[in-house]
């Protein structure tokens, strides 16, 4: 049973799932992740900077690309490392990116990493419809966690290929831990005695939510909401610090107050059952409703580090992998640490919970006393309150600097693109292109996310624009010499091209892992780093300007992050067959970019596409 297809050029690229109860050792059919030859990568590199620089620029660097490459040179020997690693690991490069990109990065984790997803609003505008609920979610996402266990999840495929599901099983129980110069993941769930809780904070205020009963048996949903029920009556708005404040800050900063904070043995208990939890539950107070039009944005913005310290900033642990997030005015969402979760099985997660939600509870509850709630307590001297102070002051810099436009694009969807052959993935990302042209006069380097997880280990790959055939369209876009049928001809070669990238990304032959792998098996070597990682020209095609996602799913859910550089956006979307959800975030300190400049932008650049393909006249 086939229950869900998408198009090419997204992460989740023709991604189907059967319904057969296959175990989740089917990784051992998943292929390793093959390191591309260095010669195709170092030519995709110079194609993907021809856009980029001038002329004299690329003859420099092509001569450091030529130089690097020549055989028996420096690239070829540590592409023969990589080579060597490939054989000798599960995967040549996934460690070494999460390390790179995720455990070494000192940045807050909200906003400049951790995504968040903002789902529709639910139908209700009270605390006690919120709490019935939060108790069908809990009940939902266990549901889906006896699913992993027990192998029923279902297998998923991308171009009838299989896909690697280990990452399934590592989304509960696991969290994140601050050290001095870099993060590692502590997961839990693997022991003899797996955690059994779920940690619920409400005004601040931390739970450890028991949620199996003695026997082993999940609880009821009728069992939940009692007992959130008591957690509501003992979590009162009080003069509590908000110890989840703490998680917001710089690492290096976080990680010099986590060892203060755990020198307590009660802090250090009280850490340990947020960290081992199965994951978190933050129940909200509404969104602050300026207009109705604003809502969407306030909402994924709320999900996203919490609305401030005023609101429910404190009402976040965001080490832990998964965090679910439910409002009193019926907004949730989910928010996740990416070392260990990704946006696809987040998504298939979703889908579950939205399913089950349909559903009426399917079991009664037995008549057992239930042990309280138990809240998590800490003791706060004088220097973990100054740590909580300096905390809550760069949480609101950081939440009054970033610009958040969540919009719905109605006039058309996906199908559009798809009725006249074209990757609606592909579509979207040469409009972005044309759009940011628009309002900056620029090209500029752009990522977009391809899955690796038709091999073994495989985590993600950057599908790069623009290419040579984009930027032919975007400076032929409105020059009045050229025809409306060259236009289309130029704007079908750009959303060809794009599309053809992702295509090599999906099977494991894009250059951005490969030239990072390069250059970090040098650095482990012990060598100098080469001299085309020192070239201005990598520099330039690495610093994202556009940082872009799609996570497609089967609801009307938007994925929102914060932009990778400080003069850049980020640009998350999810089309629908007849609408696509998008948000942009912008940095307020960064006087060129605009979050609303550009959303109107692109609203104007698709319209006018979709006039190009179906004029008028």
């Amino acid at each position: 049973m086939i229950l869900r297809t998408l198009q090419p050029g997204s992460c989740r690229a023709w991604l189907t799932r059967v319904s057969s109860k296959q175990e989740l050792c089917f990784f051992s059919s998943v292929p390793p992740q093959p390191v591309p030859p260095l010669a195709q990568t170092l030519q995709g590199y110079l194609r993907a900077l021809e856009p980029l620089l001038p002329p004299e620029e690329l003859s420099h660097t092509r001569r450091i690309v030529q130089e690097f490459g020549r055989p028996g040179g420096l690239g070829a020997h540590l592409q023969e490392g990589l080579e060597r690693r490939g054989r000798n690991t599960r995967n040549w490069i996934s460690d070494r990116w999460v390390q790179w990109a995720y455990l070494e990065s000192r940045q807050p984790l909200p906003v400049h990493s951790n995504p968040a997803i903002s789902l529709p609003r639910r139908d209700y505008n009270d605390w006690r419809s919120q709490l019935v609920f939060a108790s069908k979610l809990i009940a939902a996402v266990l549901d889906f966690k006896a699913k992993i266990n027990t192998g029923q999840l279902p297998m998923e495929f991308m171009r009838e290929k299989p896909l690697c599901m280990e990452l399934y099983p590592l989304l509960f129980s696991s969290c994140r831990i601050p050290g001095p110069k870099h993060d590692y993941i502590a997961r839990y769930g693997r022991s003899r005695r797996s955690p059994t809780h779920i940690t619920v904070v409400r005004n601040y205020q931390f739970f450890q939510l028991e949620v199996y009963n003695s026997d082993g048996s999940r609880m009821t949903e009728s069992q939940i909401h009692s007992q959130l029920l008591r957690i509501r009556s003992q979590s009162w708005k009080t003069d509590k610090e908000p110890m989840g404040i703490l998680t917001s800050e710089h690492r290096h900063t976080w990680g010099e107050a986590y060892n203060r904070l755990l020198r307590d043995k009660l802090n250090k208990e009280s850490v340990r059952m947020i960290e081992t939890g199965l994951f978190s539950l933050c129940l909200d107070s509404p969104v602050m409703r300026i207009s109705d039009e604003k809502y969407a944005s306030r909402k994924a913005a709320q999900i996203l580090h919490g609305g401030g310290t005023f609101s429910n900033s404190g009402n976040r642990w965001f080490d832990k992998t998964l965090q679910f997030v439910i409002g009193e005015d019926g907004s949730w969402g989910l928010l996740y640490e990416q070392a260990t979760a990704e946006g696809p099985p987040i998504a298939t997660l979703l889908d579950h919970i939205l399913q089950y939600c349909e559903k009426p509870d399917p079991k009664r509850a037995p008549l057992v006393p239930l042990p309280m709630p138990k809240k998590l307590y800490f003791h706060i001297d004088r220097e973990i309150k100054r740590d909580i102070e300096q905390a809550k002051q760069n949480l609101d810099i950081l939440i009054n600097d970033l610009d958040v436009n969540v919009f719905n694009f109605k006039r058309f969807g996906k199908e559009l693109p798809k009725k006249y052959s074209m990757s609606p993935n592909s579509f979207i990302q040469v409009a972005l292109q044309l759009s940011y042209y628009k309002v900056h006069s620029e090209v500029v380097p752009a990522c977009d996310i391809a899955s690796q997880r038709m091999f073994r280990g495989g985590r993600t790959e950057y599908i790069r624009s623009p290419t040579n055939q984009t930027l032919k369209f975007i400076l032929a876009f409105d020059d009045p010499s050229v025809s409306v049928r060259n236009n289309l001809q130029l704007f079908r070669e750009a959303v060809d091209a794009y599309a053809e990238l992702t295509t090599q990304a999906l099977n494991g032959q894009g250059i951005d892992r490969h030239l990072l792998g390069l250059k970090l098996q040098a650095i482990e070597e012990g060598l100098s780093i080469p001299k085309i990682f020192m070239d201005t020209a990598y520099g330039v095609a690495t610093h994202w300007k556009l940082r872009t996602g799609q996570v497609p799913a089967n609801t009307d859910s938007v994925m929102c992050f914060g932009p990778l550089v400080p003069d850049g956006y980020a640009v998350c979307y999810n089309p629908q067959a007849d609408h696509v959800h998008f948000s942009i975030t912008a940095f307020n300190c960064c006087e060129e970019t605009n979050a609303e400049r550009l959303a109107q932008t692109l609203k104007n650049t698709l319209c006018q596409l979709q006039e190009l393909l179906q004029p008028t006249v």
